[in-house]
């Protein structure tokens, strides 16, 4: 009996060892998933085009939060998008459920292209001009040009993925101070704050710096 007990123990398989390759793997891939983000932000920094953004006027009060500063822009809005050629054919792909007020499906994903305008002033360059919106990736740009992704959010809003900026504690003061006399001089003026962007070829954009007035503040 012993015998043959010992046999059948002798016949068994041995477990095989746990590969290190099974914990490794997955590791990986997580660490990838983490550092892919800020990996795709460098290298829009590095490789993307630059363009600038006019801000909408904003209220110095509630501008800055915490260690963080929120703008929007004037392409933000519906009412001034509706207004540029291909507007009309991107509500009809995605019609949202009210034309006035939800004129387009939440998420809807637009590019907004923008073209490059000579500065009248050294001490502030000049915003890029929206020129058309496509609810496609444009295949062909002017060499003064670029495309910039977007998302209807709500409330006649886009997103940008350009809302949010957390800034140096040491900077807030003057920011503060500089948005609160950045007034327009004149009636439907422009405020003079702008931000310049980095631009990928797919349409995704990185904050690089933000001026107002003559001041230029980076991020």
């Amino acid at each position: 009996m012993e015998t043959n007990q010992a046999l059948l123990l002798q016949n068994e398989p041995l477990e095989k060892p746990i590969s290190l390759w099974r914990f490794v793997v997955p590791l990986l891939i997580q660490t990838l998933l983490i550092l892919g983000v800020p990996a795709q932000s460098v290298y829009t920094l590095l490789t993307g085009r630059t363009a600038i953004l006019q801000t909408q006027p904003v209220d110095p009060y509630d501008l800055l939060r915490g260690y963080s500063v929120t703008l929007s822009y004037e392409i933000s809005r519906v009412d001034k998008l509706k207004q540029l050629p291909g507007w009309t054919d991107l509500v009809k792909q995605h019609p949202g459920s009210n034309k006035q007020y939800e004129p387009l499906a939440p998420g809807t994903k637009l590019y907004v292209i923008l073209e490059e305008q000579k500065s009248s002033s050294a001490a502030i360059p000049q915003a890029w001009k929206p020129v058309r919106v496509s609810g496609q990736p444009p295949t062909s740009l002017a060499a003064n040009q670029i495309s910039l992704q977007g998302w209807y959010s709500a409330y006649n809003l886009i997103s940008y993925g350009l809302e949010t900026y957390y800034i140096p504690e040491d900077q807030r003061n003057d920011i503060n101070k500089d948005i609160s006399a950045a007034r327009p001089i004149k009636p439907g003026e422009a405020q003079p704050i702008v931000v310049e962007v980095k631009v990928n070829a797919q349409g995704k954009a990185v904050p690089v710096s933000m001026w107002v007035r003559d001041r230029k503040y980076h991020f």
